[in-house]
């Protein structure tokens, strides 16, 4: 029977949060490979689990990931990260690839990630979003990455540690602008918080970071929309006695106003009905009279 690694979503804080089918699978695979073993061993003590466990993290990944392939040639082994699911701004991605290309089973269980978490509870827009996972180290390299995800539309979410938050707010600030943000610290955990306000506000609000920190940061904004006036009617009302063609009039009008050029067609088309309509209605009393 083919082995399987099994790719286990852990508790990002609370120990509660974890699925009976990821405490079965970790007490019936052969190996655990932890990110983190002390957190790990923490967490199967708790759930009376027994099942051996080996190192993979970081710097441990080179000279382990043959180590775990040659194992999963025959036995099934679990995959966890120090918190969350694997595979996410971790090595996990590496073994997960490995596995796939020489064919072995590699099977998901789902449960709690802190990315998902944060930008439920952000009350930010939750149908598009882009994650740049931890943010560079360097000033440099954080403005690039900002950079490249300033025209994003849907919300941004970021991970960052204590000591590095406030200069990654004021570099949010400068790149992206003082949009909307939530900062959610220690989520799941005792010292939970969940701070909502603008990036210059969330600066203020952390002077001594602590914990762990996940940033959901709103998108770019569409522009505003200048509303259809009476007088921007009456100017299309202008362009129509006037003798200008639709196309004339709505590029005209558009450049002046910034209204959609869809709008301003559909308004042509609307009140253009009423014209020809008071157009006919005047015609007819000029021949009676």
């Amino acid at each position: 029977m083919m082995s399987v690694l099994y790719i286990v979503a852990t508790p990002i804080g609370n120990l509660e949060d974890i699925s009976l089918r990821a405490i079965r699978v970790l007490r019936e695979v052969n190996l655990i490979a932890a990110e983190d073993t002390r957190k790990t061993r923490r967490l199967l003590a708790r759930y009376d689990i027994g099942t051996p466990m080996t190192s993979y993290y970081e710097h441990s990944k080179r000279s382990k990931l043959e180590y775990i392939l040659e194992r999963l040639k025959q036995e099934d082994i679990a995959l966890v990260s120090e918190a969350g699911m694997p595979g996410l701004s971790d090595p996990g991605y590496e073994l997960v690839t490995a596995a796939s290309e020489r064919g072995i089973r590699v099977v998901p269980i789902p449960g709690p990630s802190a990315v998902i978490t944060a930008l439920v509870v952000s009350g930010l827009p939750t149908d598009r979003f882009s994650y740049l996972g931890f943010l560079p180290h360097k000033t440099a390299a954080r403005k690039r990455l900002l950079e490249s995800a300033a025209g994003e539309p849907g919300s941004i979410v970021v991970l960052e540690t204590p000591h590095r938050l406030r200069a990654a707010l004021e570099d949010i600030r400068l790149v992206l602008g003082d949009r909307r943000i939530a900062v959610c610290r220690e989520l799941t955990k005792r010292f939970e918080e969940v701070y909502r306000g603008t990036v210059s506000q969330a600066s203020e609000h952390f002077r001594t970071p602590r914990g762990e920190f996940t940033l959901v940061i709103e998108g770019k904004r569409a522009p505003k929309q200048p509303p259809m006036t009476a007088e921007i009617e009456e100017q299309l009302h202008y362009q129509y006695l006037s003798g200008a063609t639709a196309k004339e009039a709505i590029a005209r009008i558009a450049g002046e106003t910034g209204l959609p050029r869809k709008e301003l067609y559909r308004t042509w088309l609307k009140l253009g009905r009423v014209w020809e309509i008071n157009k006919d209605s005047y015609h007819s009393l000029e021949r009676r009279e």
